[in-house]
Parts: structure tokens; C-alpha cells; sequence
């Protein structure tokens, strides 16, 4: 199921490096963020803007979103965890027979909702630590660029378990995230941030109870691919 690796140390590796480049002069700590018990998303207007930009839309289109997709196959239904303003699932929706999006900020969903009206896409508003699927529901989940707006390690690993669980047999769990570094901080500040470690996020994954994990880490950024045991 997962065929090929290449390097994409071009790309940009979020909405976050485009306008992170302003920033590289700055100095700032990575402070620590506390375990929370509920989930509280917090996205800066400039991420706001910036997530629905051309500069984004054409990084993802060109570079970041075929490197992830390489050499897998989503299958007929699709989960997004996390879409956002919907451009990933702008790209997607023309790949798959079916879609489902789940977002848990209103105002994104709600937009989305509208935007994707009569297309084979279906928008849920929800929380994907506790998602309103039936089990083994999809034949594939996406999370793409969203890990580390949940707000703790610990609601990570729940939305972890929860994509296992809405997952058929065999189903494919993909996606990529980002690394740290002074800009990805800044253009997080009053977001919420909680960097997912790559190095950890294997055993993470398997905990959760996926198999056959794959990693692939280059510059900022890192991809996975995992199966749900059949």
C-alpha cells in the first residue's frame, strides 16, 4: 500500500513557514504547555488568514499534498480530521468517491458546510477526540497539518484511538505535521500548539493499535502512513 519516498525539502511544510519567513530574525522559548482537560482551540486571525490563502492553496496543490499521498490509496470513503477552511479538502474531494470533514471550530465549519453544498462531501462540526461515526465507518482517515492544534498530548492520543475506531479493517490512517522552530512557534503565538515529535509518534500510533507504520521525516516537517489491523 505504500509505495515510494522522495524528498520535499523545497516545500513550504505549513501555512505557517510561508509567513514564518518574517520571522526568523525573532528569538523566543518553547515553553512547556500544560495537559488540558477539555478542548480549547485558540487560531490567531493572521493563521486564520494565512490557512486561506493562494500562497497556501498553491504549496499544497504543487508540493506538500501529492508528497503525502504518494503511493497511497484512500479507498471509496474518506474521513478529514480537522480540515479547517477546506483547502486540503478541495484537493481531495476530486480524488475520492466519497468524503466526510469534521471540524471542531464552528465558524470553519459552518463555512465549509455552505461551500461544500451538493458536492460528495458531507461537513460534521465536532470534536474528533469524540467523533459521532460508527465504528469502522471509512476507508481512510486524513489529518494534515492539524496534530498539533489539539490541545494535549493526551486528547492526541484520544483522537488517535478515535481514528483507529472509526476506521474499517486494513483502513489507512495518513497525513503529515510539522516540526518545531522559532517560526512555527511565532506564528503560533496565542494559538494553540502542541508539537507533535515524530521520533515518538511511531509508538504512539502503535499504542493506539496501528500496524505497519511509516515515517518519513525531512526538514520541518514530517509524513505518516499506518493501517488498522484487519
Amino acid at each position: 500500500m505504500f509505495a515510494g519516498r522522495r524528498r520535499l525539502s523545497g516545500a513550504l511544510g505549513s501555512c505557517d513557514d510561508a509567513i514564518g519567513v518574517a520571522y526568523r530574525r525573532s528569538v523566543c522559548n518553547n515553553s512547556d504547555r500544560e495537559a488540558e482537560k477539555e478542548w480549547d482551540y485558540h487560531m490567531n486571525r493572521l493563521h486564520r488568514w494565512l490557512c486561506q490563502s493562494t500562497m497556501w492553496k498553491r504549496a499544497l496543490e504543487r508540493k506538500l499534498l501529492p508528497w503525502v499521498l504518494e503511493g497511497i490509496d484512500l479507498g471509496d470513503d474518506v474521513l478529514e480530521v480537522g480540515p479547517g477552511p477546506g483547502l486540503t479538502t478541495d484537493f481531495l474531494r476530486t480524488r475520492v468517491a466519497r468524503m466526510t470533514a469534521i471540524e471542531v471550530d464552528s465558524r470553519l465549519a459552518d463555512s465549509l458546510k455552505r461551500r461544500m453544498g451538493g458536492t460528495n462531501v458531507r461537513v460534521a462540526e465536532g470534536d474528533a477526540t469524540d467523533m459521532p461515526f460508527e465504528d469502522e465507518s471509512f476507508s481512510a482517515v486524513v489529518s494534515l497539518t492539524m496534530l498539533h492544534h489539539v490541545p494535549s498530548v493526551a486528547l492526541q492520543d484520544r483522537l488517535l484511538a478515535e481514528v483507529y475506531r472509526v476506521l474499517r479493517p486494513n483502513g489507512l490512517f495518513a497525513g503529515m505535521d510539522n516540526t518545531w522552530n522559532i517560526a512555527f512557534h511565532l506564528i503560533h503565538l496565542g494559538d494553540t500548539m502542541v508539537v507533535v515529535d515524530p521520533n515518538m509518534f511511531g509508538p504512539r500510533l502503535g499504542a493506539a493499535g496501528f500496524r505497519k507504520v511509516v515515517i518519513d521525516r525531512i526538514t520541518g516537517r514530517f509524513r505518516f502512513r499506518a493501517l488498522r489491523a484487519g
